[in-house]
Parts: structure tokens; C-alpha cells; sequence
């Protein structure tokens, strides 16, 4: 067969017919490229990362409710401004997260076992987050005024 090279390219388009090998393997391309593509740069995951993902997603809110009502049950102790101040006064983060979860302010609901890692986990990162957010605040006022009219007292 001779082909026309008269004609254009549009042409020669129109009348070109494929083989059943070249569209398998055009297909197959195809779903090779759009599987790279979307893992790569679409944001596709697998099965097993989307359920780690939201694990860790699960995790880090109850670490953070946690640290929350840590921080209320500390600043509602009676001695909330001697504790800070002894908060205050430990220097490296890892003991401050020691000094409250040794107080117990972090804990909100017991273990099922001493054995359970998530848990301990999860105590010790809202301990650590408790810490750190303790270490921002101030002594509260009430405390402060007590103190001052405690200082005042041992003055006279």
C-alpha cells in the first residue's frame, strides 16, 4: 500500500486505524501514569495509611483534650500558685512533663492495664503539652493577692 503524500497531517490521522497490541499497550500506560501521578502529586493513600493516619489524627485529640483539662485541674488546686512556681522553677521541658504527670493532673481516665503503651503514650504527651502550656501562665491574681497580704502580715 502507497501512501498519498499528499495528504496532510490531519488527514492521515483520520484514516490511521490501531492495533489491538498498541491500544493494550497505550492502556496500560495510561493506568501505569495515572497511578504514579495520583500517589505522587494527587494525594491518593492506601487503605493501610489512611487508617494510620487517622489513628494518629485520634491520638493527637486525646492528647490535646487531655493536656486541656490538665491545665484546668491544675489551675484549680488550691496550691495552683506554689505548683506553678515549682513548675516554673524546673528548667528542661522532659521534667516539667515529669513534675505534672508524676502529680497526676495529666490522667484522665485509668489505664485498663499497666501494660497498655497507647495510654502511657498518650498520658506522657498531654503531660508534655500540659507542661508547656502551664509554663506561658501566670500566677493567678487571687494567689497574688493573698501572697501580697501574706508578705504584708510577715512585714508588720
Amino acid at each position: 500500500m502507497q501512501r498519498d503524500q499528499s495528504q496532510t497531517l490531519s488527514q492521515r490521522f483520520h484514516q490511521y486505524r490501531a492495533s489491538k497490541a498498541v491500544l493494550f499497550w497505550a492502556c496500560a500506560g495510561s493506568v501505569v501514569v495515572a497511578t504514579i501521578v495520583g500517589f505522587s502529586w494527587g494525594g491518593w493513600v492506601t487503605g493501610g495509611t489512611a487508617q494510620e493516619m487517622a489513628e494518629d489524627s485520634a491520638a493527637q485529640a486525646r492528647q490535646q483534650l487531655a493536656a486541656v483539662v490538665c491545665v484546668d485541674r491544675f489551675m484549680a488546686a488550691p496550691d495552683a500558685g506554689d505548683q506553678l512556681t515549682a513548675l516554673k522553677d524546673i528548667e528542661r521541658p522532659y521534667e516539667q512533663s515529669k513534675f505534672v504527670a508524676d502529680g497526676g493532673w495529666a490522667i484522665i481516665v485509668p489505664a485498663s492495664s499497666p501494660t497498655d503503651y497507647t495510654t502511657r503514650t498518650d498520658d506522657s504527651k498531654a503531660a508534655e503539652l500540659c507542661a508547656a502550656e502551664l509554663a506561658k501562665r501566670e500566677m493567678p491574681a487571687a494567689e497574688k493577692a493573698e501572697l501580697t497580704k501574706d508578705d504584708a502580715a510577715i512585714a508588720q
